[in-house]
């Protein structure tokens, strides 16, 4: 019992200062209403914001248990998770090896590389959702493609945790079902996303302050899915998406110059 007060206090100590901790709380009200309004983006928003004022891998970490929380949910309920996860088993065993050996070159760059790191990974995931490339894909073409896909997405979330984009894009060639779609994304990101915030964990980069701060994130990143889903019933998302597409540009250059 004597050593709560001490463990109390530096938890208290570990706390951000005022202006810090509120464009934290923007940050998971932004991304909860990004994906509340397109059904995507909760990373893509809130770790850039927060790298603004934070170190960028202190960013990602605090979207672990948003981001597990909300894919797990998504995999389970789409009722076929075995079925998603045995059909691009080859891309997702390429994303969890280039995840894991990409996190630990990543954490030994300066703020100012990773800084800029993270700003090129908004924009090229700002050019995949504005040009979303119109090809077909067949399952052969699936067979071969599925892991270099994998490898490119796991560089691409080891550095900012946004292998997101390159998997739709992915995804969206080959042509599934919404249902189908959304299952098999909802799985594929989910394996994706473990090894790397074990290896945050592996690192030091996410212990219990920053798992618990993640667990608070749940509450404002909920009301902005809420204030989201109001959002899209009132708002064309063709403006709404250039809206999004301007600010994150802005974003990602205030990072490079940061």
């Amino acid at each position: 019992m004597p050593e709560s007060p001490s463990i109390w206090l530096q938890w208290v100590d570990a706390l951000p200062e005022p202006g810090v901790l509120l464009i934290i709380l923007l940050a998971f009200i932004l991304g909860g209403l990004i994906k509340g309004t397109l059904g995507v983006g909760l990373p893509l928003v809130a770790v850039p914001l927060m790298s603004l004022v934070i170190p960028a891998p202190n960013a990602i970490a605090l979207m672990a248990v948003p981001v597990l929380m909300s894919n797990f949910w998504q995999a389970v309920d789409s009722g076929t998770a075995k079925a998603h996860a045995v059909r691009f088993t080859p891309l997702i065993i390429a994303v969890m090896i280039t995840t894991l050996l990409t996190v630990p070159l990543t954490l030994s760059l300066s703020m100012r590389a990773l800084n800029v790191l993270v700003a090129s990974a908004v924009l090229i995931a700002v050019f995949l959702m504005v040009f979303q490339p119109k090809v077909a894909l067949s399952r052969r073409q699936e067979k071969w493609g599925g892991p270099i896909v994998g490898a490119l997405a796991g560089i691409m979330g080891g550095v900012s945790s946004m292998a997101g984009p390159l998997i739709i894009s992915f995804l969206l060639a080959l042509k599934l079902p919404r249902e189908v779609f959304i299952g098999s994304i909802s799985v594929i990101y989910l394996f994706a996303m473990v090894p790397l915030y074990a290896s945050l964990a592996w690192h030091g980069r996410l212990g219990g302050f920053e798992a618990a701060a993640s667990l608070v994130g749940l509450i404002p990143m909920f009301l902005g899915m809420r204030l989201g889903k109001s959002l899209r019933q009132h708002l064309s998302e063709v403006a709404f998406r250039r809206v999004l597409f301007w600010f994150l540009g802005f974003l990602s250059l205030m990072l490079m110059f940061k």
